[in-house]
């Protein structure tokens, strides 16, 4: 084991890439019941939701660990799987194969353009500034996500955002999270975020924010499998109606480019946590994480559970000391578990796993000492980035103003001999991006 995950080499030990990996699938843990309730609204049956859901990210996430040998895990994607449930399966005419097949084909396309070497070359074209931004960036959007579901931080008709309900019980659970996190950490005690995330899920029972199961053991259905492939009522493919409808392919292409973009700045805040992001900037050994990541779309399209992505919440098991692809490979066999076992994992509230969350944006605020900010070039792209990834709730939305506004900022101040080739290439996909979606 140690011969082929080099846990010691890396600083590391079994027993911390174990705990690592527990920690990370806690993190991650609120998909397995939020994933199937968006699926569920696309007409999909819940126990097969579930068993999508469970097997996707774990299958996908063993995988991780087993090729690229770092701490990251995958899942069915935020954000996307809404976009699944009310708009894509929508536009089909209510037919969930049909948005299935706009998944599977996405994947499919980024994995041929990971496999070109394209993608790879795309983020080794992006300015050292805008890395670090994006960093920043994701360290902000990962404490935001942590606050919200904890209901510390809630929408708001005047101020756009408030505070929440200090009396609220997820709101205390949030907050005991937090408190429990940063004071075993301050006291160097191991685990520490795997431990706020336990100790608040049992503070929970109390406040009636950690809901006892209704059940312990689920079956498994396999329905969704091969899903693009399957026929609705009108016995027309899922993927046969994709191929057909001109809007439907504009949303692979725009999916398509989220998830290029989504997946590398996920990357780069793990590999900060992790120890494999390089000085400039550059994530060690990407390519097998840009391929499993890409082969997790297709699989995610394949199997009906939307699109499967690379989780920022891995960030949460690296920080926890995970340094190699063992602690995928533990989280991955917890994800396939609990597809047996989805009523007991779910008393795990997202709430529960705000302190690991919050406290992995901290640690990833360190980036922003590595931009120059005197620099208009290096620094208002950088600050794009850093803003429009939380404030819009959306990682290739921020990484997007920041490269339109490197190159339109070079153009007027004279410095496009800067821009490289394919920055280009990415800040026009980007243009393209923003007026299609």
């Amino acid at each position: 084991m140690e011969s082929f995950f080099k846990a010691g080499e890396r600083g590391s030990s079994v027993g911390q890439e174990v705990r690592a990996g527990l920690t990370t699938f806690l993190a991650m843990a609120y998909i397995i019941a939020v994933n199937p309730s968006l699926l569920t609204s696309a007409g999909i049956p819940a126990t097969a939701a579930v068993t999508a859901t469970c097997l996707g990210a774990g299958i996908m996430t063993i995988l991780m660990g087993l090729i690229a040998n770092r701490p990251l895990a995958c899942a069915s994607g935020m954000g996307v799987n809404a976009v699944f449930a009310f708009t894509l399966t929508a536009i089909a005419g209510g037919d969930w194969h049909a948005a299935s097949a706009v998944i599977f084909i996405e994947g499919v396309a980024i994995l041929i353009l990971v496999l070109c070497g394209l993608r790879e070359a795309i983020m080794d074209a992006i300015p050292v500034s805008l890395r670090h931004a994006i960093s920043v960036g994701l360290g902000l959007f990962i404490a935001m996500i942590g606050l919200a579901d904890a209901g510390i931080i809630v929408a708001d008709e005047s101020t756009m955002v408030a505070l929440g309900d200090i009396f609220s019980p997820t709101f205390l659970v949030g907050l005991i999270s937090l408190l429990v996190t940063i004071v075993l950490y301050a006291m160097n005690v191991k685990g520490s975020l795997l431990l706020g995330i336990i100790i608040a899920v049992v503070a929970g029972i109390p406040l009636g924010v950690t809901q006892m199961p209704a059940g312990i053991v689920s079956g498994l259905d396999f329905s969704t499998f091969g899903a693009p492939f399957l026929t609705d009522e009108s016995g027309v493919t899922g993927i046969a109606k994709v191929v057909t409808n001109p809007t439907l392919l504009v949303f692979a292409f725009s999916l398509m480019m989220s998830d290029f973009f989504d997946t590398m700045g996920t990357a780069m805040a793990v590999a900060k946590q992790g120890e494999f992001l390089e000085d400039d900037g550059r994530v060690k050994d990407i390519k097998p994480i840009l391929i499993v990541d890409s082969a997790a779309a297709a699989v995610g399209g394949l199997v009906g559970a939307s699109s499967i992505t690379t989780f920022v919440e891995s960030a949460s098991g690296a920080a926890d000391g995970g340094r190699t692809g063992l602690s995928s490979v533990v989280a991955g066999v917890l994800f396939i578990v609990a597809a047996f076992f989805s009523p007991l994992i779910s008393v795990v509230s997202s709430a529960a796993t705000c302190g690991a969350l919050v406290f992995v944006g901290y640690l990833m605020m360190s980036e922003v000492t590595e931009i120059d900010w005197s620099d208009l070039l290096e620094g208002l792209p950088a600050f794009l980035i850093v803003a429009g990834v939380p404030l819009t709730y959306s990682i290739s939305n921020g990484i997007g103003f920041g490269f339109i506004a490197y190159v339109v900022v070079a153009a007027v101040t004279g410095q496009l001999k800067k821009v490289k080739p394919l920055m280009w290439v990415a800040a026009l996909a980007f243009l393209v991006y923003f007026l299609v979606v």
